[in-house]
């Protein structure tokens, strides 16, 4: 990396130094100014705690011994003001251990003096990246709350909650993840998501259907082949591990390949090396791998299509998607975003479904899942000639749906708030568990005192109507 430049060139994170002595004060300075960091400094701790509210720093970079206060007092006021900061430790020889016991306390590292640029600008890139992945994680929750969206990612059932929580847990991590679910349910988007909320998220994302893809050319795909590897081969070709390198690689529908292929993809994951088809040498790869198959994993190593120790190495992270027939709770908000996406894309003034449009809907089976819904609303918006989808622009198919029992559960609207849609899932699951609040908010992926804060909110709302 080119070390007179930051590897990104957004908005700079602040960063203040925090040492006694002048002449190392401002050449830390001007050092990280070099670097495109926004860098104010401090004589001391209680100097740069009287800064902090002015500054407003990302990243503090402190000397551990300093007069007035030091850099363990200085930590622990810091973490007080605003845990978000980033803290790091320059420390002196005899101090090593105030050090590693500071990091114990909340400090993200500490550099040994005289301090190393190469040290402390691969901590700083560290650091940099973990913030963007927060700053990403801060901004979907956002969306979530505003939106109903996470991500690519539609829906606020429970169901996807807890997709969304176990793609949280994954995504910072270099574990590799198996997402399991039927076709059409969205798996490439949990890997998009997980690429986005994760270090590698400035680095590509290459994705490869192991199922469209035939077994001979499967290999030169995944690995790339050299000039004359075999007939036809009359250039050198980059393979997908090659394309993705220090990025993440989505293989979808990884059953599908033949154990060959399989046992070769194992090797990989375990060497981080491969060769290209007629290669002569391994090369190296830095790489996360985010699989996918639309049958039950378990099952697919019993029947012999997906190799064992391949499944092991994989399900590090496994995250299953529901069936849309599983969260019907969402399409309100599926069908909500695809009328505005192909209403845009197709100049109409459609604006939403009716009530009569969602209960065919909501007692259609979705063998297809989200992707058939897609598909349905894209005709209905082309072929609809008033501003409301109607039973009349659907498939015939789903009209001669018999109807099921919609007891327990409310049919929503188009245009429903995700304020609504969050009250009326708060009152069904309260149903479900008999009224016992401590389950309720375990199956919807909040806190006890969340679920309060929510119940709270929504009796004021309706007290407010009722004046």
């Amino acid at each position: 990396m080119d070390m007179t430049q930051r590897p990104d060139n957004s908005d700079p994170d602040r960063i203040l130094v925090v040492e006694d002595d002048a002449a190392q004060r401002v050449g830390l300075q001007q050092l990280l100014r070099g670097w495109g960091y926004a860098a104010e400094i401090a004589v001391d701790g209680r100097d740069a705690l009287d800064k902090v509210p002015t500054v407003r720093p990302t990243i503090v970079l402190s000397d551990l011994v300093m007069p007035r206060m030091g850099g363990l007092d200085l930590l622990a006021a810091v973490m007080q003001e605003d845990p978000d900061i980033t803290m790091v430790l320059m420390t002196g020889q005899g101090t090593v251990e105030s050090a590693v016991a500071a990091i114990k306390q909340g400090a993200y590292d500490y550099l040994s003096k005289p301090v190393d640029p190469q040290r402390l600008k691969i901590l700083l890139d560290q650091i940099t990246r973990r913030h963007d992945t927060h700053r990403e994680l801060r901004a979907l929750r956002r969306q979530l709350q505003d939106r109903g969206t996470f991500g690519k990612m539609i829906g606020v059932s429970p169901e996807m909650r807890e997709v969304y929580q176990l793609v949280e847990q994954a995504a910072p991590t270099g574990a590799s993840i198996l997402v399991s679910g039927e076709s059409g349910t969205g798996k490439e988007l949990v890997a998009q998501t997980v690429h986005q909320l994760s270090p590698r998220h400035g680095q590509p994302f290459v994705a490869l259907n192991c199922a469209a893809i035939p077994d001979t050319l499967l290999e030169s795909e995944l690995f790339g082949h050299e000039k004359g590897a075999f007939t036809g081969a009359i250039t050198r070709r980059q393979g997908a591990f090659e394309l993705a390198h220090r990025g993440t690689l989505f293989l979808d529908e990884i059953a599908e390949m033949t154990p060959a292929t399989q046992a070769k993809l194992l090797r990989v994951l375990q060497e981080r090396t491969f060769r290209t088809l007629g290669g002569q040498r391994e090369q190296s790869v830095d790489i996360r791998v985010v699989a996918a198959t639309n049958v039950d994993p378990p099952e697919a190593v019993r029947q012999g299509k997906l190799r064992e120790d391949l499944f092991y190495r994989l399900n590090v992270f496994a995250i299953r998607l529901p069936p849309l027939r599983e969260r019907k709770l969402d399409i309100p908000l599926l069908t909500q975003s695809f009328v505005r996406e192909f209403a845009q894309r197709n100049n109409r003034s459609v604006a939403g479904v009716s009530d009569q449009a969602l209960r065919l809907f909501d007692r259609y089976h979705w063998p297809g899942n989200v992707r058939e819904l897609r598909n349905v609303m894209e005709r209905a918006v082309i072929v609809c000639k008033g501003d409301m989808i109607e039973p009349t622009d659907l498939p015939e198919l789903m009209a001669q749906v018999p109807a099921a029992s919609t007891a327990g559960g409310p049919v929503l609207t188009a245009g429903t708030t995700v304020d609504e849609v969050e009250r009326q899932l708060i009152e069904i699951t309260l149903t479900h568990t008999s009224g016992n609040k401590t389950r309720a908010a375990e199956m919807l992926g909040i806190s006890l005192k969340t679920l309060h804060n929510k119940l709270n909110r929504m009796k004021e709302a309706g007290a407010n109507q009722d004046a």
